[in-house]
């Protein structure tokens, strides 16, 4: 699991950060799926720039429809078809987001050749699977915004085969049952339970991806306990005022929540274009100054998980 930022800048492009997207590459034996959070203006532009497609991407999250995070969806839709894939697309937003897309491609005259699913959430479960979980959290912005909890579910412990030997339970077919912690009848009528023989799950990984917001209610269960939350540090603190008026949070109100919701890393975004290199050092050092393990976004930084 790996994180790859290609836009970092908040509400303008800069000349060395895009508007605001994220990629999760999920690409593990287990499950093999692309993900994008957030779709700003030029995102297809900064796919070019990777070893990764658009045309293999599977879900698109969209945190809210100012542009800064959305300009980019009806370009990315569109050349994805031109390219003849036909891998199916999910986007998940809020509501308005399917009406954006529909207007967008028929005014243009465009359309799609894959299966297009637009799903417009609110907050709570987003979807389940076998693998992963996703989790919409309401936060405090203008227009109505959301931050996605990523859980990887636990993953079952190792089998003592040795065990179920000795016990005189033969190998074969039942043994993949009892690893997933099923209960099997033998053909000696014994009952065997697969959790008896397993050791300790290993907890999946957790991530926390906030859309724009200020200091919120939600934004704690959101971020509890996560091994990686990302969060917008649009102003240094001496302009928290400003950033929370606009919907908007300080460097040092990103670090107090990292610190609070007891999360491993932090990583700050979502950079206002006043800051230049010297600027964004100076955001990272208040950050650090609540919170050490704190990163600050780059346009193409990876981070694995």
């Amino acid at each position: 699991m790996e994180l790859i930022f290609l836009g970092t800048s908040a509400g303008v492009p800069t000349r060395t950060r895009n508007m605001t997207s994220i990629i999760l590459n999920l690409q593990q034996p287990t499950v093999a799926e692309t993900w994008l959070f957030d779709c700003g203006e030029g995102t297809q532009h900064q796919f070019l720039k990777t070893d990764l497609h658009p045309g293999k991407l599977n879900k698109i999250f969209i945190t809210h429809l100012h542009g800064d995070h959305l300009f980019g969806l009806p370009g990315l839709l569109c050349s994805r078809s031109m390219q003849g894939n036909s891998l199916p697309l999910t986007l998940y937003g809020p509501k308005g987001l399917k009406e954006f897309v529909e207007v967008a491609l028929r005014l243009s005259g465009s359309w799609t050749d894959y299966p297009l699913t637009v799903e417009e959430i609110s907050s709570g479960l987003v979807f389940d699977d076998q693998h992963y979980k996703v989790t919409a959290y309401p936060l405090n912005h203008p227009l109505e915004c959301y931050g996605y909890r990523i859980e990887e579910h636990d993953k079952p412990g190792t089998l003592d085969a040795a065990a179920l030997i000795e016990d005189d339970v033969p190998p074969g077919p039942l043994f993949q049952l009892l690893k997933q912690g099923q209960t099997v009848t033998l053909e000696d009528g014994r009952i065997i339970d697969g959790n008896r023989y397993l050791g300790p799950a290993t907890p999946g990984r957790k991530l926390a991806i906030f859309g724009d917001t200020a200091p919120c209610p939600a934004a704690l269960d959101l971020a509890c306990g996560v091994d990686l939350m990302v969060h917008e540090a649009t102003l240094e603190a001496a302009m928290e005022e400003k950033a929370n008026s606009r919907g908007h949070s300080s460097t040092l109100q990103a670090a107090a929540l990292a610190e609070a919701a007891g999360v491993k890393r932090l990583v700050i975004t979502h950079v206002s274009s006043r800051y230049d290199a010297e600027g964004c050092q100076r955001l990272l050092d208040e950050s650090r100054s609540r919170f050490a393990n704190t990163l600050l976004a780059e346009d193409f930084m990876t981070i694995s998980l």
